[in-house]
């Protein structure tokens, strides 16, 4: 498990968001749909950790 890469996913949909809210209350929707990315490029990098993690525990 990459402890650092999970910080980063982590910080990566918080920032997603924020960004997400910040474009909804000012009305603008390119900042919405790149928070909303944000946020999902993060889910996949948790994703890929936990795939790594599994790999890890079967060849163990």
């Amino acid at each position: 498990m990459s402890a650092e890469k999970r910080i980063e996913a982590t910080a990566k949909n918080i920032e997603g968001k924020i960004q997400e809210v910040v474009g909804e209350l000012t009305g603008n929707p390119q900042d919405k749909a790149e928070g909303q990315a944000k946020q999902a490029q993060a889910q996949g990098i948790h994703v890929v950790e936990n795939i790594k993690d599994e790999i890890k525990k079967a060849l163990s």
